[in-house]
């Protein structure tokens, strides 16, 4: 059995201004097929446009607002959304809310840096 508690996670700070917090993944765990981590996004942030060639993702909202693009697609998002990014589909989220948005990230198979792929020089 593999626990992490949030406070004992690592913190990625991004160059978009985020903290991503990887509770399982394939850095604190022989992990494969799926991880999951935390990604606290400020407000008037945005996730930098990307694409996964292998990994499927699901970000779900815990807390804030914004606004979610995958492919030519826009939404507004909020607390108790799930959204659902397929492979290969471009995707982003900005915080358009007063207070920073708190999103859970699952991936399968587990987040690697190496299918990260930024779109026009940002993600």
């Amino acid at each position: 059995m593999i626990v992490v508690n949030r406070q004992d996670a690592a913190v990625i700070n991004t160059p978009h201004g985020s903290e991503i917090r990887p509770l399982i993944d394939r850095t604190t765990s022989s992990i494969e097929r799926c991880s999951l981590a935390e990604e606290v996004l400020p407000v008037g942030a945005a996730v930098g446009r990307h694409h996964h060639i292998e990994t499927e993702e699901i970000y779900y909202i815990l807390e804030g607002t914004g606004r979610m693009t995958v492919g030519s697609e826009v939404r507004a998002v909020k607390s108790g959304d799930a959204v659902f990014i397929s492979r290969g589909h471009t995707h982003t989220l900005e915080n358009t809310g007063q207070m920073p948005m708190t999103i859970l990230l699952v991936c399968g198979p587990a987040y690697s840096y190496e299918d990260h792929h930024a779109e026009e020089g940002k993600g």
